[in-house]
């Protein structure tokens, strides 16, 4: 029970007003629903392992002696940060919350776009870490589409006010 209540206060915060409007539970029991939410658990599991093996990878060649840059160790810690915080909208999501599913949805639309941006710029990254924006910008679009397509918007339609 004390986990809930953490949830709720949680959920007050990322949620806003609409913390507590949750979707008609019949739509997340279609087996559409279930099939794209399974596709976007393994796709946010795969951006989890890409930002884990970025880490791992700046680790290993920091050890060997080469310099890596403090952007280079920003940009993982941060990446794994956004992938928690999209694993706990997507929960939210699952559960029915309307929250979950609007900020999901917006985050896997704007994180593609500023990862890119960032790996344009010249010199700030190394080929390795831009490869690995793109990879993760490639699959965060996929997460996107999926929440996107018209079986999960009309199952996260806005609640009348």
């Amino acid at each position: 029970m004390a986990m809930e209540t953490l949830f709720a206060k949680i959920d007050r915060i990322a949620g806003g007003k609409q913390a507590g409007i949750l979707v008609p539970s019949k739509g997340l029991e279609l087996p559409k629903t279930k099939r794209a939410f399974a596709w976007i658990t393994w796709l946010l599991l795969f951006e989890l392992v890409l930002g884990l093996g970025a880490v791992v990878y700046a680790i290993i060649i920091a050890r060997a002696g080469e310099p890596v840059p403090f952007a280079v160790w920003m940009r993982t810690v941060v990446v794994l940060g956004m992938t928690v915080t999209l694993f706990y909208f997507f929960w939210r999501a699952t559960k029915g919350f309307y929250w979950g599913y609007q900020r999901l949805r917006l985050f896997t639309q704007i994180f593609p776009v500023i990862t890119l941006v960032m790996a344009a710029i010249p010199g700030l990254y190394p080929v390795w870490m831009i490869t690995e924006q793109i990879v993760f910008s490639l699959v965060m679009i996929g997460v996107g589409d999926f929440l996107t397509g018209d079986h999960l918007r009309e199952v996260f339609r806005r609640p009348e006010d």
